[in-house]
């Protein structure tokens, strides 16, 4: 059967924080906010993955009132989601995600972004859309107050 998900995730832009954003340190005045490393894309497809298979979501899976998750790479999140839908004999036919961030510009880290979602669960970087975009000035986005990602998912099981 042919499954699909959705994730959305959102993290509050703040001073002395890094900006990771796809397992990519990317050079910015503020990073986000957050008990992980605060990595709103990956979060986003961590969450479409769970929701294709029906198993909840990533606040359910890694709390954040554990303590072993504080600060930890969403990346290693991201490989126990995939361990886990690989235990349920489910192939990852492909993720189609979105940034939503007025600065900084994100294109230049796409490609590398993609390549560590794709290496991370083990799936060619053809089965991985990144891309992104700006609000227009309108919302939270906008103000430059945080960012934000959508992500769906389409798995086979």
């Amino acid at each position: 059967m042919i499954r699909m998900g959705q994730g959305y995730d959102v993290h509050r832009l703040v001073e002395g924080r890094k900006l990771i954003l796809g397992g990519v340190e990317i050079e910015h005045s503020k990073g986000l906010l957050g008990h992980s490393d605060a990595d709103v894309l990956t979060h986003a497809i961590c969450d479409a993955l769970l929701g294709a298979a029906a198993l909840g979501d990533i606040g359910k899976r890694f709390p954040d009132s554990d303590s072993k998750y504080k600060d930890i790479s969403s990346l290693v999140l991201l490989s126990e989601v995939g361990k886990l839908l690989r235990s349920m004999e489910c192939e990852i036919n492909n993720i189609d995600c979105i940034i939503i961030a007025e600065e900084p510009k994100v294109s230049p880290y796409i490609h590398q972004m993609r390549q560590n979602l794709a290496e991370t669960l083990g799936i060619s970087i053809g089965r991985v859309s990144v891309k992104a975009t700006t609000e227009e000035g309108l919302g939270f986005t906008g103000k430059k107050e945080g960012i934000a990602a959508s992500a769906v998912a389409v798995i086979d099981e």
